[in-house]
């Protein structure tokens, strides 16, 4: 099973956490976040998304971060699937699954990497909004919560 996937159609969470846990009888905890499409964004309506990304330098760039998280966690397991191209509200963009013997490691790997891919990988986003289309920037906040695991982001 690939550990990451960047891909233009809808994912089944279940099916994808059911391949992750399949076959490891040592796993006691998954961990798992789903990103979604809101309507709402910096105080304004937000009617649709589109995603873009640079194909290979995406994936290199997760799968350095899986690498990184399976350094700093005792973790069994990792899963992430980003998707790009349009996408509207209520879509799901992003799985970040993540098993281990006990909660509390897939916890902060499942945490861990959601810090650096908003931050790290290299996704552009485009906002469709009643007032026209906006490309939006790197969050001052996205960045504090990659400091707190002590790495710099390349966007201060």
């Amino acid at each position: 099973m690939a550990r990451v996937s960047i891909q233009t159609e809808d994912f089944d969470v279940a099916a994808e956490i059911a391949a992750l846990r399949a076959g490891d009888g040592g796993v006691g905890a998954v961990c798992s976040f789903i990103g979604t499409v809101r309507d709402r964004s910096d105080g304004s309506a937000v009617t649709a998304m589109e995603l873009e990304h640079y194909p290979g330098m995406t994936e290199k760039a997760i799968e350095h971060m899986i690498d990184e998280a399976l350094r700093r966690f005792d973790i069994r397991g990792v899963r992430v699937i980003h998707r790009v191209g349009p996408l509207k509200v209520e879509d799901q963009i992003v799985l970040v699954a993540v098993t281990s013997a006990h909660r509390g490691e897939s916890f902060q790997a499942c945490e861990f990497l959601m810090d650096y891919l908003k931050t790290q990988a290299p996704f552009w986003k485009k906002e469709s909004t009643p007032e026209g289309e906006r490309w939006v920037d790197a969050r001052v906040a996205d960045d504090a919560a990659l400091r707190r695991w002590g790495i710099d982001s390349a966007n201060s």
